[in-house]
């Protein structure tokens, strides 16, 4: 299937590991040429050759986007390599292990930062060009927990932020041929994920939790994920402006709210 995007400019933040070096991986693969950002080098050159390699003319760039000023420098130079950018994927995330709902501010300001800011910031950068263009694709990955409880609330509060931000902004650039979408995914195995590291320190949590929680008995590949990511980056996705698409193997409960299965 020709999803239309060969020659595209491409970024992908939080690209070193799990969904968006999935993303990044299977949009090289379709003509696209990548900027990948993520904090660790080792990750980034790995992900690079996976794509093909710079001679192919993908770029890496090792930065944290959390600090103040590096989304805007990191897109700068990234536009400086590639050219204008016609797509963004906004995957880079994270719960940073602040559990507590009752911690500092200062603690939930980290977790927005991390989950919305950054989004908001390149979003903001992209969208001037893709707009006199008349096309262009942002994806937010977000997560279930944006619909319900599950994980920490600064966590599931953020990321019902961004799909509150990404379900407006899509409408709005909706008449533009800009497709400004969302992805949910499940919870997702990899290496240095979260569920990696529970197998190993608390087994017993995880058992219980994929037969209370998880339809199909497991976790899911960051490849399960990517494969929607990548279509609504696409030509395809041309009817998908605001589209809120769930990713988690039926694990969600708030699809069956309204339902009593059993009558």
């Amino acid at each position: 299937m020709d999803l239309g995007i060969k020659r595209k400019k491409a970024i992908v933040t939080g690209a070193g590991r799990g969904i968006g070096r999935a993303i990044a991986i299977r949009l090289a693969q379709e003509g696209v040429t990548v900027g990948v950002i993520s904090r660790t080098k080792d990750d980034l050159k790995e992900v690079v050759e996976k794509m093909g390699g710079k001679k192919r003319g993908h770029v890496s760039i090792v930065a944290d986007l959390t600090k103040k000023g590096v989304p805007q420098k990191i897109y700068k130079e990234i536009k400086y390599h590639l050219g204008e950018i016609d797509i963004v994927v906004n995957n880079v995330g994270d719960a940073l292990n602040i559990k507590d709902p009752l911690c500092p501010l200062e603690d939930w300001r980290r977790v927005f930062r991390m989950n919305l800011e950054i989004a908001i910031e390149f979003n903001n950068l992209v969208i001037p060009y893709i707009r006199r263009k008349h096309w262009g694709r942002i994806v937010n990955i977000g997560s279930t927990a944006s619909l319900e409880n599950n994980g920490p609330i600064p966590y599931c509060s953020a990321k019902a932020a961004l799909l509150a931000y990404s379900r407006s902004l899509g409408r709005i650039l909706a008449t533009e041929g800009i497709v400004l979408s969302t992805v949910l995914p499940g919870a997702v195995i990899a290496p240095g994920s979260y569920w990696e590291k529970a197998q190993k320190e608390k087994p017993e949590h995880v058992e219980r939790y994929i037969k209370e929680r998880l339809p199909l008995g497991r976790f899911a590949q960051p490849e399960e994920i990517s494969g929607m990511a990548v279509f609504l980056c696409s030509e395809l996705a041309s009817f998908c402006q605001g589209a809120i698409v769930p990713v988690d193997g039926g694990q969600s409960r708030h699809y069956f709210g309204a339902y009593n299965l059993g009558d």
